[in-house]
């Protein structure tokens, strides 16, 4: 594949945003071939102003390392840009960055070859023991992650449990409640009242948001936690305070996930070695592209760690979650930020392009590549700058 260029647009959400979960400032990424095949990626977190920097024409920083060059596969292209990182920055925005490209690359190579993703990183892994049920053997299952602006315990509590039913009632079969800069009984409150609307046959995650900075106070929240079945508990301590995660893992009984900013294998090692976490949840934009989170599943399956992918974002991001997923031995979730959950336009425009979920299982991709596309009159309506 020869790079001929590559294009920035940014997309959001009309104002006023939805307090709740707008689609703010989304830089999109669109690499072309010299035979005409494009690929295409969202790169979250990243200020647009940034991504435009990085990414628009052939001046950019990595337009001009890329345009005008060929590469036979997307690993190679990756470790050539790495391997220009070496100077500037291996982590951070220009990681999240090369990892878009990387996401691009892949949508390409899948096209020029007939292929979804998938079945290029190694095909279908979804071994009968690294799953807990039998559709998941054979499908995608996505949790449906609910989230409430307004923080107050008064709002937030019904606000999130109103969102949990209705995706139920859409069939999800398993859903995570963000209880985020919550007092201790408004956590309490939210996980109990969540198990009791569910059930005992959906799946319940809780993120606290880095909430925590007490690893007594987290166990004890954890402890009473623990008769509600959590799949896991999230980030209950800011990423970097690896100490703190290791001197409460080894204490709870509840699976800790941490990730979604990590960027490289490298981060996620230390997630896991130093801070003992047992579920991890890489952005595969954000931790450097499928290539690399192909090699952090090889790292976490040899150590029994989940891979849960994060996205709390598009399903732009989702649909490379769905193909990381279909490959990987030990995914038996991915995060899904429903747009029948929130009013958000834009994020409901790109959901009904992107791969559908069907009684709570996503099945696995057929079209060639990434599998969504985005048209030229979404990108009118909702573009930005």
């Amino acid at each position: 594949m020869k790079i001929e260029s590559l294009d920035v647009v940014v997309l959001a959400d009309p104002k006023p945003f939805d307090l709740n979960a707008p689609v703010e400032p989304l830089a999109v990424v669109t690499v072309r071939t010299s035979d005409g095949i494009q690929g295409i990626s969202e790169i979250f977190a990243v200020p647009a102003a940034v991504a435009r920097a990085a990414l628009h024409g052939s001046d950019s920083f990595f337009g001009a390392l890329l345009c005008g060059r060929e590469f036979d596969t997307p690993r190679q292209a990756w470790r050539y840009l790495y391997g220009r990182l070496a100077h500037r920055s291996r982590r951070g925005w220009a990681m999240i960055c090369l990892g878009a490209i990387d996401v691009c690359l892949w949508d390409i190579y899948g096209k020029q070859l007939g292929l979804p993703i998938y079945k290029l990183l190694g095909g279908k892994e979804r071994a009968p023991a690294q799953t807990w049920s039998a559709v998941q053997r054979q499908a995608v299952i996505p949790y449906g992650t609910v989230f409430s602006g307004n923080r107050h315990r008064d709002a937030l509590v019904p606000t999130q449990l109103a969102m949990v039913e209705r995706l139920c009632r859409l069939g999800f079969r398993a859903v995570k409640i963000e209880p985020v800069e919550s007092e201790p009984q408004t956590v309490v409150q939210l996980t109990r009242e969540a198990r009791k609307l569910v059930g005992g046959n959906v799946a319940l995650a809780v993120d606290v948001g880095y909430l925590w900075t007490d690893v007594g106070l987290a166990l004890d929240v954890a402890k009473r936690l623990e008769e509600y079945d959590i799949l896991f508990l999230e980030t209950p301590f800011s990423t970097d305070a690896l100490s703190a995660y290791r001197s409460f893992t080894g204490k709870t009984g509840l699976r800790v996930a941490a990730g979604e900013h990590s960027v490289t294998r490298f981060e996620f090692q230390d997630l896991v070695e130093r801070g003992g976490c047992s579920v991890v949840q890489p952005y595969v934009t954000t931790c450097g592209g499928f290539t690399e989170a192909v090699r952090i599943v090889e790292y976490c399956f040899e150590r029994g760690v989940l891979v849960c992918p994060g996205n709390w974002s598009t399903q732009l991001l989702g649909a490379a979650s769905v193909h990381l997923a279909a490959y990987s031995e030990i995914t038996p979730y991915i995060e899904f930020t429903a747009g029948e959950a929130y009013r958000s336009p834009l994020r409901q425009a790109i959901q009904d392009l992107g791969h559908p979920v069907v009684d709570g299982a996503i099945s696995l991709p057929t079209r060639p590549g990434l599998g969504i596309e985005l048209p030229a009159d979404l990108i009118a309506k909702y573009r930005i700058g």
